[in-house]
């Protein structure tokens, strides 16, 4: 490789880094904390539930409890759905195609059902703290799609600072990686640092940089155009085809009298296909002589990766189609894998573990290519104007990055002291609590301007405040951690030990920091630069 293309891509890499640096750096922090997302519903709202029991609902109760609050269901289409593992299921009701039906069935119903009360609430009511963390990774609450397009974007400039890195840093990746040396010079530490943790982060960073522009992009920006181009601007059909889903039959406008059970048409369909979970239940054309009932399973993950099963009754219960859960086209099992990659949901909480680890290995990664930015510029040879605002720039990202943490860990807290469960715009709460605790941090971290306090009392202030939450959670709901893990309501106890443990290790390494002193070559740059200004002070 030419000297030339050389700086061509370490340029490339660097300010590509650095551009999307916190960006990224959220992304990856709040990412990491939402693979526990379905355990933080259930840790906020006290309900925890059973592995792998999703969908686990009376589907004939939820459908009597549907006819008694919004009439007469003929000829809508019901859609049950639930796409985490908690005790709400997402239930879209279609208007009704009967013309002669009364206003309220000619309108669309979006709600979440809890499968035991029969509790309805709509997505805002039920806004949670899983949520919330969820979305902050891709920046939802920035109005929509613009969020979206800035995360995918993001991703998508985070693969293209992998590859340069990867080919800049291609001849001494082997021999650096077992090089580190924590008492040189902070760029060398910063140097060994950042080569060693990338190399170790390397396939999860393409993972996760690769699904992430895909499912970002791919349904924010491609789809628009595929609509437009391929299918008509006719999204119904678009997604039908897409998502391999069968065309819904006309609405013949023969009335007939449903009393099948829904559970038992369930029942028999996961029997069918054996080691299964129920994924949707969609009723077409509810009570008409065309009515059809499609139950679609996958199959567990410890079975199978990928797959989609469905099987269609008519009105009378008779199997009208089958396909096996194994079956699968080309576009779900990609857009499946894609999601398998991203969530980390196909092998417990061991998988879960290792992703959330790497996930803050790429923090890491992200911290130390800036201080390795700021200390590579840090010379005489700058300009002092340069060097200050060098030193401005880390100390803003590592304020706002760092500051992450604490704000993180006090949330939990304020939310299990404070939250009304009865409001219904629990979004707001959880909105002014972070980001006011996340600004005022950032902002008295980045004026102190000293990245090793930073680092120091951010890990201090992070370690006391998650230490608290387990302690806060037994006072006020009785939830103590002795109890959620003999009582085995795992997700509960998973909470808790995870800000437990995390805590411990912060507080371990808060005690542990050492200020890096500066090489004897560093010593006398800055006696030299001391001299320098001194003698400008003087004229």
């Amino acid at each position: 490789m030419s000297n030339r293309i050389y700086n061509v891509l370490f340029h490339t890499h660097t300010v590509s880094g650095l551009v999307i640096s916190v960006a990224l750096y959220v992304i990856f922090f709040a990412g990491s904390i939402s693979f526990f997302r379905d355990d933080i519903i259930a840790w906020e709202r006290n309900q925890p539930i059973v592995a792998h029991s999703q969908m686990n609902a009376d589907f004939d109760q939820i459908l009597d409890t549907l006819a008694m609050r919004y009439g007469d269901l003929r000829g809508r289409t019901i859609n049950i759905r639930q796409s985490h593992q908690e005790r709400n299921v997402i239930i879209n009701i279609a208007p009704t195609q009967d013309t002669s039906a009364s206003e309220n069935a000619r309108r669309s119903v979006y709600t979440y059902l809890d499968t035991r009360t029969y509790e309805e609430c709509s997505y805002y009511s039920g806004y949670t703290l899983g949520e919330f963390i969820y979305r902050l990774h891709f920046f939802a609450q920035i109005p929509y799609p613009y969020g979206y397009l800035f995360s995918g974007f993001v991703a998508f400039f985070f693969l293209f600072a992998i590859v340069t890195g990867l080919i800049v840093h291609w001849k001494k990746m082997v021999s650096n990686f077992y090089l580190f040396r924590p008492w040189a010079r902070l760029k060398t530490v910063w140097t060994d640092a950042h080569t060693a943790l990338g190399l170790i982060g390397l396939p999860f960073q393409f993972i996760f940089s690769v699904t992430g522009a895909v499912l970002i992009i791919g349904t924010t920006i491609m789809l628009g155009p595929a609509s437009s181009l391929i299918y008509d601007n006719d999204r119904d059909l678009m997604y039908r085809e897409l998502l391999d889903q069968p065309p819904a039959p006309a609405f013949a406008n023969h009335p007939v009298d449903f009393d099948l059970s829904l559970n038992e048409l369930v029942n028999e369909s996961q029997a069918a296909w054996g080691d299964v979970v129920l994924s949707r239940l969609c009723i077409q054309n509810f009570g008409d002589e065309n009515m059809n009932i499609l139950v679609e399973v996958r199959p567990q993950t410890k079975s199978a990766l990928l797959g989609l099963g469905r099987a269609t009754f008519d009105w009378s219960g008779s199997l009208t189609a089958q396909t096996s859960d194994e079956s699968v086209n080309y576009i779900v099992g990609a857009d499946q894998l894609m999601r398998r990659l991203h969530f980390g949901d196909f092998g417990g909480y061991g998988l879960k573990i290792i992703y959330f680890v790497f996930g803050i290995i790429t923090c890491f990664v992200i911290l130390s290519g800036v201080l390795l930015w700021v200390e590579a510029r840090d010379k005489r040879s700058t300009a002092p104007w340069k060097r200050t605002a060098n030193q401005w720039v880390a100390s803003i990202f590592m304020a706002i990055s760092l500051s992450m943490y604490p704000a993180m860990a006090l949330l939990f807290s304020i939310v299990r002291l404070a939250h009304d469960p009865g409001s219904p715009t629990p979004h707001v709460f959880i909105y002014k609590v972070f980001f006011t605790s996340w600004l005022i941090l950032s902002v008295c971290f980045a004026a102190w301007r000293n990245n090793y306090l930073t680092n120091k009392y951010c890990l201090f202030l992070g370690s006391i405040f998650g230490m608290a939450i387990p302690i806060v959670n037994g006072l006020v709901t009785g939830n103590w951690m002795w109890d959620t893990y003999n009582e085995q309501r795992l997700q509960i106890f998973v909470v808790d030990a995870f800000w437990l443990i995390t805590s411990v290790i912060a507080l371990l390494v808060f005690f542990r920091l050492k200020k890096v002193q500066p090489s004897n070559a560093q010593e006398s740059e800055t006696r030299i630069e001391g001299r320098k200004l001194a003698g400008a002070r003087m004229f």
